[in-house]
């Protein structure tokens, strides 16, 4: 199996360990316990914490060296089958997710949308903030960044390239601005976009587009749309995804559209880097105890914020907490959809 880019040395001489002593979910008696962990997986041995992980992503973001330990990690449980979730899942999930061959190519011009697998949002693809634009959708053009929760890492080194030669085949062949420029591609999901930049970066897999964060495209797009804007003037409690775990760059940019629509980001314990997880991966782990815990943690901080939306970026963050948090009185939307309610869309 082909290996993520991780350089145990620079790892060895970190001093503050912080992929493991800033990890919400498991505890250490002190450094001495984490570097001696971190130190058997990077030996290729069993560690506890290859057990106890809840494939969150988030030492990716606490790594001082950017040294891919959430990846190098996920590559070890698979290595010593250790696998987060119970085989008859990982094996329905596989061939759930798997491509279809359903290719329908088309001549598309910008904005292209990447909506992933969830063909059931196209619908959030609308005037005025998605004007004129070509979206495409199903398993064939999956991004696969979900087999990092299963520790499939070989799943994303089989698929992955397979599904930027689909996207390119279909896609963005000719929809580039001219024959000497990188084709754009929307990334409406998080892991789509940390998939084709951060993820590709670290399993050494070449991407012949130029990826487009929504968020980038959205805070762009305000800019020429801000006769339009009526600020909605409301509080709101985001709930950062962990896919956003591998491109922290942009939780910036989201919070320059919350000010341009008039919206205030709730300061809560959960948000930021200290996130919690929406509780969907753990259930999809079978820890429903633990899935519980998170569930009623990322609700009590809501409603303490003093939030009326509770505002998303994950269609699976969503569809876990959707029902939730609005059983609390607070109403759920995705990112997009806000926008589009401040532009009268």
């Amino acid at each position: 199996m082909q290996s993520v880019i991780f350089h145990p040395d620079l790892c060895a001489s970190c001093k503050s360990i912080s992929c493991l002593m800033r990890c919400q979910y498991i505890e250490f008696s002190g450094i001495d316990e984490a570097r001696a962990e971190r130190k058997k997986i990077n030996s290729g041995l069993d560690s506890r914490v290859l057990h106890e992980c809840l494939t969150c992503y988030s030492c990716q973001e606490y790594c001082p060296n950017g040294n891919n330990p959430f990846f190098f990690l996920v590559e070890q449980q698979e290595k010593l089958g250790i696998l987060p979730a119970p085989i008859p899942i990982v094996k329905e999930q596989l061939a759930m997710m798997a491509p279809r061959g359903r290719l329908e190519p088309q001549k598309a011009h910008a904005p292209v949308v990447d909506m992933c697998a969830f063909p059931m949002l196209t619908g959030c693809i609308r005037p005025p903030l998605f004007e004129n634009a070509s979206v495409f959708s199903g398993t064939d053009f999956f991004c696969n960044i979900m087999w990092l929760h299963f520790a499939k890492n070989s799943t994303i080194f089989e698929r992955v390239p397979k599904m930027i030669e689909n996207i390119m085949t279909c896609y963005l062949k000719d929809s580039g601005p001219d024959e000497h420029s990188m084709a754009e591609l929307i990334c409406f999901h998080d892991e789509c976009y940390g998939t084709y930049t951060t993820v590709a970066n670290a399993y050494s897999i070449p991407v012949p587009f130029k990826p487009i964060h929504l968020f980038d495209y959205i805070d762009k797009k305000l800019d020429e749309l801000s006769g339009k804007i009526k600020p909605l003037n409301a509080v709101i409690a985001y709930q950062r995804p962990c896919s956003n775990r591998l491109i922290p760059e942009t939780d910036k940019t989201l919070d320059r559209i919350f000010e341009k629509i008039g919206v205030t980001r709730a300061a809560r314990k959960y948000d930021r880097q200290n996130a919690l997880c929406c509780g969907g991966v753990p259930r999809a782990h079978q820890r429903d105890d633990f899935a519980d815990e998170l569930l009623e943690k990322n609700l009590n901080d809501m409603v303490a914020s003093g939030a009326t939306y509770c505002v998303f970026n994950c269609p699976f963050c969503m569809a876990t907490l959707a029902e939730a948090v609005a059983e609390k009185g607070l109403f759920p939307i995705l990112v997009s959809d806000l926008v589009q309610t401040a532009l009268g869309g």
